[in-house]
């Protein structure tokens, strides 16, 4: 599993002691983009999706593929633009638009989607971002967990080998039993100053913790099934 630690992280001096990370760099808040690309392993570009949907705020995809543009090339990969809480169609919509190579971005697949979508995805991109939407919007909930499970149980069915799936905002499920192989988070960033512990640290720990790579499909239960 590949950890991506959020920006932007202050003071600069802490930032830099997280050298040889991987970063997730959001458009919404870029200051330490050029910084992260001088000594980070690999970016991910977020495309701030998600806190212009927090915020109330719209959102301009031809900016965002202006930004990242001269950014993109292997490793460093970008989260394609995608519509919170939109319909499939929305979302076929924008992806259709993603102007660069598929191996560069991360398509998202919407957990209050249907599956099938996530099986079309799945077919035509190597790597997709599973986001936590509607009734899943709570990452690690009861009910969260069983979509997740759903979700793996059909891609184990599909393939032999699962994509690369990356879990947005999901670095607190590394170590679980969701065969992730990479994820983001901004906990360290976040967080760091209120535990009075090293960034650096912090992040070492969270990388110590890994996923398996394969699934095995299980049986999936309701909460009418427990009562039952």
């Amino acid at each position: 599993m590949l950890h991506y630690h959020g920006t932007p992280l202050t003071p600069r001096a802490e930032l830099l002691k997280m050298a040889g990370k991987h970063f997730c760099v959001p458009f919404s808040d870029p200051r330490d983009a050029d910084i992260c690309q001088q000594i980070g392993q690999s970016i991910m570009f977020d495309n701030g999706q998600f806190t212009a949907f927090t915020q109330g705020k719209s959102f301009d995809e031809n900016a965002f593929y202006a930004w990242v543009e001269p950014r993109l090339g292997h490793p460093h990969w970008a989260v394609v633009p995608d519509v919170i809480d939109g319909a499939v169609e929305q979302q076929r919509d924008l992806v259709a638009q993603w102007p660069f190579p598929r191996a560069l971005g991360g398509v998202v697949w919407h957990m209050a989607l249907p599956i099938d979508y996530l099986l079309e995805l799945a077919g035509e991109w190597p790597r997709i971002c599973f986001g936590s939407s509607g009734q899943y919007w709570q990452v690690g909930s009861p009910s969260w967990a069983r979509r997740a499970d759903e979700a793996f149980n059909a891609l184990a069915r599909r393939h032999r080998h699962l994509p690369h799936i990356h879990m947005l905002r999901g670095l607190n499920l590394a170590g679980d039993r969701w065969p992730f192989a990479s994820a983001d988070s901004v906990n360290v960033a976040r967080n760091f100053k209120d535990t009075g512990t090293c960034p650096e640290r912090m992040a070492r720990n969270i990388d110590s913790r890994q996923c398996g790579v394969r699934w095995q499909p299980i049986p999936v239960y309701s909460q009418l099934d427990l009562i039952a």
